[in-house]
């Protein structure tokens, strides 16, 4: 029996790619204009980027244990091997929340094989090992091998990414009101990845072009066998960007292969219209 992929919305894929693959999907919830959306799937970014730079609220949650339950119950009644790749524990409760409710179907079906995996990533971080999971899976991957192979893609994914207006990161409690508002005044742009899961700053440059430059040489100093990779970019509302850097990177390392897409909407009520985000991995890993 093939292996089943679960991920949710926070690895920021497409549901067109989503359903080619047979992934199954567990939304983020998106609180907007007093009612909650289903992420990627009742709710599309661009309505909460035009929201946010309106000056409306959004927030977000984490799916709850009882629509968890329903996605992973149909897989333990008929004993099919599962492998849940989740959004960062560090940046949501969703990880603890799916352990919770594997245990109490291990109680009910203890033949049930589900892996849950922290991938300690976000957007096409997670995006991308969820794409070696699918790729690993229908190509009849052994179970223990293609958990021990995705954990490891996790290990080594680099995020790279800046935010456009420093506001969002500030409502968000990631930075001061008093840091946003110097920062715009200079043309500040933070550079920012993520380390152990945790959203981390990482250097402060003026102007939108030195970023993008930065964050090009910051792959070639992280990166390994860029050539050979898959480099995921994604953004929010904000293509021409992205596909910029695109340019860049096909410019100076000489990458061939790129998989472009929106962030969504749960990630970008809390990173802001603008955003562009870089992936790649320190160590690549071929199987």
């Amino acid at each position: 029996m093939s292996i089943q992929i679960i991920t949710d919305s926070g690895a920021d894929l497409p549901q067109s790619y989503i359903r080619e693959h047979h992934i199954a999907f567990l939304p983020l919830v998106v609180h907007w204009n007093g009612q909650d959306y289903e992420d990627g799937v009742t709710i599309e970014p661009k309505q909460v980027y035009d929201a946010m730079r309106q000056g409306q609220a959004v927030k977000t949650a984490q799916p709850s244990p009882l629509a968890m339950k329903e996605l992973f119950l149909p897989y333990a009644k008929e004993n099919r091997p599962c492998v849940y790749i989740a959004f960062s524990s560090k940046l949501s409760g969703t990880y603890q929340t799916a352990m919770a409710v594997r245990s109490e179907l291990l109680d009910e079906y203890p033949e049930f094989r589900l892996t849950i995996i922290d991938s300690k990533c976000a957007s096409l971080g997670q995006g991308l090992a969820v794409m070696k999971a699918a790729e690993l899976a229908e190509h009849n991957t052994p179970y223990n091998l293609l958990c021990e192979t995705i954990e490891a893609y996790c290990q080594h994914m680099e995020h790279i990414f800046t935010v456009d207006n420093l506001d969002y990161l500030a409502r968000g409690g990631r930075i001061s009101k008093t840091a946003a508002a110097f920062g715009g005044l200079l043309n500040i742009k933070p550079l920012l990845h993520v380390e152990d899961g945790a959203l981390v700053p990482l250097e402060k440059l003026r102007g939108r072009k030195k970023v993008l430059k930065r964050m090009v040489e910051l792959m070639g100093e992280r990166g390994n066998d860029l050539q050979k990779q898959t480099i995921g970019i994604s953004h929010a509302d904000d293509e021409e960007t992205a596909l910029e850097l695109k340019r860049m990177i096909e410019e100076t390392h000489g990458c061939t292969r790129f998989f472009l897409s929106d962030i969504g909407s749960a990630i970008g009520a809390h990173a802001g219209p603008g955003t562009i985000a870089l992936f790649f991995l320190n160590r690549y890993i071929e199987i």
